[in-house]
């Protein structure tokens, strides 16, 4: 039933076999002897797609059903004392790890020894269930996905920057409309190649501003540097940014423009009984956020 469960989570043998480690040959020899058992065809299978028949809906939802409880029988024989255990995988952006998780991973360690952390790093979209990730780090508002729980650990304000070298060379943006006249770095998004637009709140009211340079990233530490060098204006997030501003290396510009506080979640699978290491993580992860946040808050 857990082999089940998972390839239909990850619609493909490959990928259970992959988030399970175990063989793609176990994956398809339990399918077929679940399929022999209970007389039905669970799965429809091609060579490029792989659905639920209707009979398979309807053991897949009770599968669910049955699995949630078993789990839950575990942790009450227990007495909740179920120690968070097994190999996590965790995906988040290079600089959150750098400068919120690895600090203080250490801690972590110590609670749960049991748990071995596989830190996948990037800014790109990762597929958790194909992929076999157990959760990710996200800024921004989740897209909706009935698959996908989103769990708020924080937030945080973008910043508008550049270095002192550029804003003497240039001179310093004093309206939205003088974006037009500057250099501007821009940021590439990992889910949709394009250029991301800048956002505000003016008046109670959000708007929007298209930015256009000649140098475009699509990784947060190399748009960082990019400012650093004086190539031109970025908008990053406040806890990458103090720091650099404290030390002077950066300085904010358009500060009377402010922007919408952006969340920060964990996101995880729905449709998998949220495991006592994932949830371990998450509180850890919470705190350690939350312990942090208020240097977050830049204040010239």
């Amino acid at each position: 039933m857990q082999i089940f469960c998972r390839v239909v989570e990850s619609h493909s043998f490959a990928g259970a076999a992959m988030s399970l480690s175990i063989p793609r040959s176990t994956v398809s020899r339990a399918i077929q002897d679940l399929e022999a058992f209970l007389g039905v065809k669970l799965l429809q299978r091609t060579t490029r797609t792989l659905s639920l028949t209707p009979d398979g809906t309807l053991y897949y939802d009770h599968c669910q059903h049955v699995l949630n409880e078993v789990q839950r029988m575990e942790a009450d024989l227990s007495g909740n004392a179920l120690k968070p255990r097994g190999r996590l995988r965790i995906g988040m952006t290079s600089s959150f790890a750098r400068l919120v998780v690895l600090p203080a991973i250490k801690t972590f360690q110590a609670s749960y020894p049991e748990i071995d952390v596989v830190l996948t790093l990037g800014d790109r979209p990762v597929e958790l269930i194909q992929e076999g990730v157990d959760c990710v780090v996200r800024a921004g508002i989740p897209t909706f996905s009935a698959l996908l729980v989103a769990r708020k650990i924080g937030s945080f304000e973008w910043l508008i920057c550049a270095s002192p070298d550029y804003l003497q060379q240039y001179g310093a943006p004093r309206s939205l409309e003088d974006l037009a006249h500057h250099q501007v770095i821009e940021f590439h998004s990992g889910l949709t190649g394009r250029a991301q637009n800048w956002r505000f709140v003016l008046n109670d009211e959000e708007r929007e501003v298209g930015v256009k340079g000649s140098l475009a990233v699509n990784d947060t530490d190399a748009y960082v540097t990019c400012a650093l060098e004086g190539l031109g204006l970025i908008r990053i997030a406040s806890f990458l940014a103090v720091q650099h501003l404290r030390a002077g290396r950066l300085v904010q510009v358009l500060e009377q423009y402010k922007a919408p506080s952006v969340p920060l979640s964990v996101i995880y699978p729905q449709n998998r009984h949220l495991s006592s290491a994932v949830r371990a993580f998450v509180h850890w992860v919470g705190e350690r956020v939350h312990n942090v946040a208020a240097d977050w808050d830049w204040r010239p």
